[in-house]
């Protein structure tokens, strides 16, 4: 009976899955550049590679260390011992000042109130001394608040005004940069004055017979007192002829070409009542007669005191 011969024939083998992705499976396994990965080899293989071997280096190494472990420690220590010192130095600047700014906020008071009584007993003493004309009297000197008919002529900066810069005048003595200037306020209410305006005030500021108005920068001042745009004119007359007087007048026509040529902007309005309040401060001057023959001009001081 004959055998059948064995199958010695080798199995297939079975290939990977990922052998499509060989790119992607050499990069996963070897994510090591070979080249770093031989150089930490080489490194192991010569022992503790980068610290120092001789005993002077390690000995420097650790005098490092220390000194800068010292320089540490002490900069903590000296600044936690520091740090109550600039609190109490930060506590010190904060009183003196919270105090400086309450001495000088009482002074102001103390001003005021001082301001308010010197004017009431310049008051009280022009009336006292006026004779038969003290009302007249104290109203030009503006010594007392008035009130009656008159006008409103409120006065302002053209919309296309500059924020700031102070052109040059030109030969009429007009803004070239649309601002209200110190000089057209002057020319303002002495046109108010000739038109026959009891009493003026800008702002709440009673204008009097020594009263100035002059200008700080951009500013505007009235008696040394800075005045912010709109700039509101009060007087005290008949309103509808003082008001037609006015613009018939040199100051009227001035403020007509501001206006016209330079886009300031002006209204002026006639009212049954305006009020206006007293001068803050006044300066009394009286005259004293000298004797006869002009003896005693030296005592008296010329007649002014």
């Amino acid at each position: 009976m004959s055998q059948q011969s064995p199958d010695r024939s080798t199995p297939a083998r079975r290939s990977r899955p990922d052998a499509s992705m060989s790119l992607l499976t050499n990069v996963t396994e070897h994510s090591l550049d070979e080249g770093y990965a031989e150089a930490a080899a080489r490194r192991a293989a010569e022992g503790s590679a980068g610290l120092p071997k001789t005993l002077r280096s390690k000995l420097g190494l650790a005098a490092g260390l220390v000194l800068a472990a010292i320089v540490v420690t002490v900069g903590a220590a000296q600044a936690r011992v520091e740090a109550p010192v600039r609190a109490k130095e930060r506590e010190e600047l904060i009183s003196r000042i919270e105090d400086g700014t309450e001495r000088s906020d009482t002074l102001e008071r103390n001003v005021e109130r001082l301001r308010r009584e010197v004017g009431a007993a310049q008051r009280e003493a022009l009336e006292k001394h006026g004779g038969s004309r003290e009302e007249l009297t104290a109203l030009l000197a503006g010594a007392t608040p008035v009130h009656g008919p008159g006008l409103r002529l409120v006065v302002d900066d053209a919309e296309s005004a500059a924020a700031g810069g102070d052109g040059p005048r030109e030969s009429s003595s007009f803004a070239d940069s649309g601002r209200v200037r110190d000089r057209d306020m002057q020319h303002v209410v002495n046109g108010l004055w000739g038109a026959g305006a009891e009493a003026v005030a800008i702002n709440g500021q009673r204008l009097t017979a020594v009263s100035a108005i002059r200008r700080a920068g951009e500013a505007i001042l009235v008696d040394n007192r800075p005045l912010a745009p709109p700039y509101t004119v009060l007087a005290v007359g008949n309103g509808q002829r003082l008001r037609k007087a006015f613009q018939n007048s040199a100051g009227g026509q001035y403020l007509k070409v501001l206006q016209e040529n330079y886009g300031v902007r002006a209204s002026i309005s006639a009212h049954e009542r305006v009020d206006l309040s007293a001068a803050p401060s006044l300066i009394i001057r009286t005259a004293k007669p000298l004797g006869a023959g002009g003896k005693n001009a030296a005592d008296t001081g010329k007649g002014i005191s």
